[in-house]
């Protein structure tokens, strides 16, 4: 029987929660036949641009990708040319980078018995951690979307990954149990543990000039982590949900706020009820948790939800009166666009990050 040609990709249109697969294989779950889109493109990038699974955690959703700059990068943060944008579709392999694997024997033990992260720097496709260069990299940790809901995963930040990369960054991007299956405790608990993790990675890191950066829901729990004291120089929301209180009176999502959270703010709850929602909701709405004393990146396409273009213009608004550093870039884009590399608002998001981590 014929070897495999890469790792696997399995598709379930319709089931709703994930199974256990192999290390490395992916499992993509319950999104419809849309999804054939996104796991052709995963499997792609996976095979284009390979890395390794390092855990966090012991459960199959906490884990991160780590991405460095290839030693055939220019040079660390730098701006890619005009006309030299890498497409949302991966360039042939081995170009844009890889990642530190953990090699047997080669991890330290996390809670559980877990293997954690690597004591020592390993080669894949023959580039070593030591030699990115311009010696340590500024990092861009990403946190994925999809309404905190758990068919939607990290694979929707994959061509960001490979962007970044090219442009000098390391980039960490990162899974997380989600709430609809864990609990919102889980979800902000393993935001905050995977950027962590980082200051363990044996890797050419510069966690002094670190960003957070999330897109959609993952902008809200980008922005939840910086205020929550995850010692980011930069948080950035694309296209986030940043009000959460609003979020949830207006159904967006149809209804994904307060089945995240799991609570609602409606104003005829009860008294124990209501005193619950005002202590989840203050701890989770960007909007309630200004100033956070972070700069900020907030990026929104103006062809996006118009709740999603009011929750940005408002909190940047907000952020700015409460004395935060504050820098609003609204372009023309859908909800998408902003995690697209081949578009004008993606080119001026990374060259913002650029400038703030230089």
């Amino acid at each position: 029987m014929a070897e495999p040609l890469g790792p696997v990709t399995w598709l379930d249109i319709w089931r709703a929660d994930g199974v256990e697969v192999a290390e490395d294989a992916t499992h993509l779950h319950g999104r419809g036949l849309a999804g054939l889109r996104w796991a052709v493109r995963h499997a792609v990038h996976r095979i284009r641009h390979p890395h390794v699974r390092i855990p966090y955690g012991p459960h199959r959703d906490q884990w991160g990708h780590l991405y460095l700059p290839s030693a055939r990068d220019a040079g660390p943060a730098r701006a890619v040319p005009e006309g030299d944008v890498p497409s949302g579709d991966p360039s042939p392999a081995g170009d844009v980078g890889s990642a530190i694997p953990v090699a047997e024997g080669d991890a330290a033990s996390g809670e559980h018995g877990v293997p954690l992260l690597p004591r020592r720097r390993a080669a894949v496709l023959g580039v070593r951690a030591g030699e990115v260069a311009g010696g340590p990299s500024p990092v861009v940790v990403l946190v994925h979307g999809g309404y905190w809901r758990s068919v939607w995963a990290a694979d929707l930040m994959e061509a960001l990954c490979a962007d970044l990369t090219a442009r000098g960054f390391a980039v960490w991007n990162l899974e997380y149990r989600r709430p609809d299956l864990h609990g919102w405790d889980a979800t902000t608990a393993d935001v905050a543990a995977g950027v962590e993790a980082l200051t363990r990675l044996d890797a050419p890191l510069d966690l002094g000039r670190l960003a957070v950066a999330g897109h959609s829901a993952g902008g809200q729990l980008a922005l939840r982590a910086a205020a929550d004291g995850a010692g980011v120089a930069l948080a950035v929301s694309l296209a986030g949900v940043l009000d959460l209180v609003e979020g949830d009176r207006r159904w967006v999502g149809t209804g994904a706020v307060a089945a995240a959270l799991g609570v609602t703010t409606w104003d005829d709850l009860p008294e124990r009820e209501r005193s619950t929602a005002e202590r989840v909701y203050g701890g989770a709405s960007p909007l309630v948790r200004v100033p956070i004393k972070v700069r900020q990146l907030i990026v929104q396409g103006s062809g996006d939800d118009l709740d999603l273009v009011d929750f940005g213009r408002r909190y940047a608004r907000a952020a700015a009166n409460a004395g935060d550093e504050v820098t609003y870039l609204e372009m023309v884009g859908d909800h998408f666009a902003v995690i697209d590399p081949r578009t004008p608002i993606w080119e001026a998001t990374a060259h913002a990050i650029a400038e703030a981590l230089h």
